[in-house]
């Protein structure tokens, strides 16, 4: 196996520091390599996805909510990777944070099928470009914010249970 090909197939190591957190560096790493490699991690670099979420900052800021301005998608999803790793730090606490995702997940992916499937939406499609032949601003908030996180959550479902799996010796499994 070439050393591109081995670098391709198996994601670096997640190192821990001599107290026990997890080294900065090789998460960083880690992230960049899922980024790369990992193709539901890699979907926030998808120009389908920046658009969604540069339309969920533009109607954020419309709406009043204070948004702080991430550059891009992928911004916004590794500083949130890394706070949701600072801010969960047990294994309990990581548990119910991925659980708490995939409940998240799975409410977003049922509403975008829903409404997509009403309207004949096309998913290799722009969502957001599509969405203008929603007539409800509110149903197309909906849409495009369900969108956006069905988005978001796979990404970080899917890079939060590898790095549960590193931290604590054991798959990911959703909390009861």
């Amino acid at each position: 196996m070439t050393k591109a090909t081995q670098e391709e197939n198996f994601p670096p190591q997640l190192r821990k520091t001599a107290n026990g957190d997890i080294d900065v560096g090789s998460l960083a790493s880690l992230l960049e390599w899922f980024l790369t490699f990992d193709q539901r991690v890699s979907l926030v670099r998808h120009p389908h996805v920046e658009e969604l979420f540069q339309w969920k900052q533009a109607d954020d800021a419309a709406q009043g909510t204070e948004v702080y301005p991430f550059e891009n998608a992928e911004s916004r999803f590794a500083i949130g990777v890394f706070q949701a790793l600072g801010e969960n730090d047990s294994e309990e606490k990581l548990q119910n944070y991925i659980t708490e995702s995939l409940q998240v997940l799975g409410e977003s992916k049922q509403t975008n099928e829903e409404i997509a499937g009403g309207y004949g939406f096309e998913s290799s499609k722009s969502h957001v470009a599509q969405a203008q032949a929603i007539a409800s601003d509110l149903e197309k908030r909906i849409y495009l914010t369900s969108c956006w996180l069905e988005s978001l959550c796979t990404a970080e479902v899917r890079f939060l249970g590898w790095v549960f799996q590193e931290m604590y010796g054991k798959p990911f499994q959703p909390a009861a």
